[in-house]
């Protein structure tokens, strides 16, 4: 690390669990973000601002007036820009000695699996079932942990599905793709606009303890909040011997 460097981490490296090791290890990782609205928001600014070397923005959308309430790597003047290119703008602006990569796309199953392979971890802040068993898939074939976070209403999730463990499940395992789940968006059902920042957060920090190895990960838990009441509940989870994806 040069000068500036040492001097922008500074935080991180006076920590004894990062240090300069740690955050060698975070600028010379590549995290793969799929969704740069809600969810994406905080993990992509979070990531940025801890100096994770590349990040993939990935996102299909347009910034739309309604999503300023709650998604925060945005601004009005980017209201109509593609979500990737608007988050990558903002990033740089947050830290220009990262490498950003703008994927204005609905990433297909090839494409996934293309990303997840190149990837360190991959983060899943999409908002539908059929993204996320895609996400899940990818990150299962290429053996890289996937975090995932969720909210709707009041209501949030968070969890690390870590195929390089073999007792951890993975996406399938506890949300499995044959049955049916209730689709539920925030265009209908409205979404609180912290709740979004509090799991994308967790996605975030848990995606940074990965990529440098320290402390334990939310891997065989999900970790679930009730923000009306500010509530935590964690719940083990196990894997599935008869999961379709990763058994």
């Amino acid at each position: 690390m040069n000068d500036q460097q040492l001097l922008r981490y500074s935080r991180h490296i006076l920590l004894d669990e990062i240090g300069i090791e740690g955050q060698e290890k975070l600028l010379a990782a590549h995290a793969v973000i799929i969704g740069a609205g809600g969810l994406g928001s905080p993990v992509a600014l979070y990531l940025a601002s801890a100096g994770v070397g590349k990040i993939t923005l990935v996102d299909n959308d347009e910034v739309d007036l309604t999503n300023l309430q709650r998604q925060i790597l945005h601004s009005t003047a980017s209201v109509g820009q593609p979500k990737a290119e608007s988050g990558k703008q903002t990033l740089h602006g947050m830290n220009p000695t990262i490498e950003v990569v703008a994927l204005v796309a609905r990433a297909d199953a090839e494409q996934l699996k293309v990303l997840a392979s190149s990837a360190d971890v991959v983060l899943d802040c999409t908002d539908n079932f059929i993204t996320r068993h895609a996400i899940n898939q990818a990150c299962v074939a290429a053996g890289v942990p996937l975090v995932s976070g969720a909210a709707i209403r009041m209501d949030g999730q968070v969890a690390v599905f870590d195929s390089r463990q073999s007792e951890a499940p993975c996406y399938a395992c506890i949300f499995p793709p044959d049955q049916q789940f209730e689709e539920v968006q925030c265009s209908v059902m409205g979404v609180f606009a912290p709740l979004v920042g509090i799991i994308g957060t967790i996605q975030a920090a848990e995606a940074l303890k990965l990529i440098m190895g320290v402390g334990s990960s939310l891997s065989q838990r999900l970790l679930m909040l009730d923000a009306r009441n500010m509530e935590w509940t964690s719940i083990h989870t196990t894997h599935n011997p008869q999961c379709s994806v990763c058994s």
